[in-house]
Formats: C-alpha cells, structure tokens, sequence
C-alpha cells in the first residue's frame, strides 16, 4: 500500500508564497528514492494540468512554462517528502494542487498513486 498526503495549502494574497508538502508513506514507498514524483493542479473549471516533476533517478527535471521561474519541486527522500515552493503568486495559481508518485513516467496519465490534493487560493 502508498499513501500520498499533500499539505500547505491555504488563502495568500498576490505576490505571495506558499510551500506545499506531500507525504509518502506505506510499504509501497519503501524505495521512494526511485520514484519520479511530480505536482499536478486543477483550477475551477478547468482541466488538470501539470506543474513540475523531479526525478533524481532518471536526472529528470521538469517544469511547466507557468511554474518556470516563480515555483521549485524538491524532495527528501529520506523522510519520503515532496515539496512545491510557489513565490509569485498571482490569481491564476488557484487550484488544486495535487501530488503523485510513478516507477517510470510523470504526466496526467499513468502515474499509479495520488493524492486527493491540497488547495492554494490566491486573492487579488
């Protein structure tokens, strides 16, 4: 069994920051290190996207071009963690923000475990 458990969400006014967290636990995970794990949003009426994937396994990095320059994916593998640092907030970033964790692949579709999200609102 895994289990992914984000956290850090809240209400931030424009220009500010938040730094979400997602947990990995269960036997599953026990080799969190070889997992690529990535943060992925959905935002009111509108299709879930994704924001940034890191694997220190595969020397992957990615971000989207909305995340590039204002948000940073990191982890701890040793206490099973992913962080998302979000600098820059503006309005758009409001959304859901979900964490998930594959073998071999991130993106939308595939990756086998979720979390049920965390959310971020940004006011004006």
């Amino acid at each position: 069994e895994g289990l992914l458990v984000e956290s850090g969400g809240g209400l931030v006014q424009a220009g500010g920051s938040l730094r979400l967290s997602c947990a990995a636990s269960g036997s599953t995970f026990d080799d969190f290190d070889e997992y690529v794990v990535g943060w992925f949003r959905q935002a009111p009426g509108k299709e879930r996207e994704g924001v940034a994937c890191i694997s220190d396994r595969y020397s992957r990095l990615y971000y989207s071009d909305s995340a590039k320059g204002r948000f940073t994916i990191s982890t701890d593998t040793a206490k099973k963690m992913v962080y998302l640092q979000m600098n820059s907030l503006v309005p758009e970033d409001t959304a859901v923000y979900y964490c998930a964790a594959d073998r071999t692949l991130c993106g939308l579709e595939g990756m086998d475990h979720w979390g049920k999200g965390t959310l971020a609102i940004v006011s004006s």
